[in-house]
């Protein structure tokens, strides 16, 4: 095995290392994505592309993976900059772009894996599933939730985010209220994640949604982990099930 990745040993085999290697994924949104990416690139996934127009902000840094000094850069390009210092020899690409109706189908290119951490403020994160089931491109929904995380997984076979209503009222809190409800059904004490939404709700301005380090470093590693489950041919969840953990419960 690689030395870069000896110390994965016994977890990962070496064919199941070589497989990853060239794996080829898309995260499409490099807020979340950021800190999904680098646990990704540690593990041995060297097949990279990140797109997303944003711009760094302060904000952001108490919990995507980014420095005081890339504050008003591009996030994808930054984050590049950062993997490639991890690893000079991956094969990492960037685009400091939003993903539209027009681009879609070129950035979905030769990719076998995707993740949609793209902002619900139109359509487009509907129609990137859409067009990731067309194309036989299994999907990847990220969320952060503050002291847990939760991701859901679309194949080309599975339902998708539409069955939770209208595509123009579907956003990151319908997933997460869904998933609440799922939970509590199954015995788990929710009460934490429940005052949280409610609170949420009851805000007076229209703000995103709260969010904390934890979430999405919890998130990065069951992201992490689907990745190595899907790309070696291992069993896994698809939605309308979920992975979620936390020590909240």
């Amino acid at each position: 095995m690689n030395e870069r990745y000896s110390r994965n040993r016994l977890y990962i085999s070496p064919e199941e290392q070589r497989i990853i290697k060239n794996y080829p994924i898309l995260l499409a949104g490099s807020g979340i994505g950021s800190n999904i990416a680098e646990c990704a690139l540690r593990f041995g996934f060297e097949n990279i592309t990140l797109i997303d127009g944003d711009i760094i902000e302060v904000s952001n840094l108490n919990r995507q993976n980014y420095t005081n000094e890339d504050v008003s850069l591009y996030k994808a390009e930054s984050l590049y900059n950062r993997l490639k210092s991890i690893n000079p020899e991956a094969n990492i690409r960037y685009i400091n772009d939003f993903i539209t109706e027009e681009n879609l189908d070129q950035v979905l290119d030769n990719i076998s894996i995707a993740f949609n951490a793209l902002d619900f403020t139109s359509n487009i994160p509907i129609l990137f599933d859409r067009a990731c089931q067309e194309k036989k491109i299994t999907v990847l929904h990220p969320y952060n939730l503050g002291w847990g995380g939760l991701v859901t997984t679309i194949t080309p076979d599975s339902q998708n985010l539409e069955t939770l209503g209208d595509e123009n009222n579907i956003n990151e809190l319908n997933v997460v209220i869904s998933a609440s409800q799922y939970l509590k059904k199954s015995g788990k004490n929710m009460d934490w994640l429940d005052t949280i939404i409610m609170n949420y709700k009851e805000e007076e301005e229209l703000l995103p949604p709260p969010q904390l380090a934890v979430g999405s470093w919890l998130v990065a590693g069951i992201c992490t982990t689907l990745l190595y489950k899907i790309a070696t041919g291992k069993s896994f969840r698809q939605f309308p099930e979920f992975y979620f953990t936390s020590i909240m419960e």
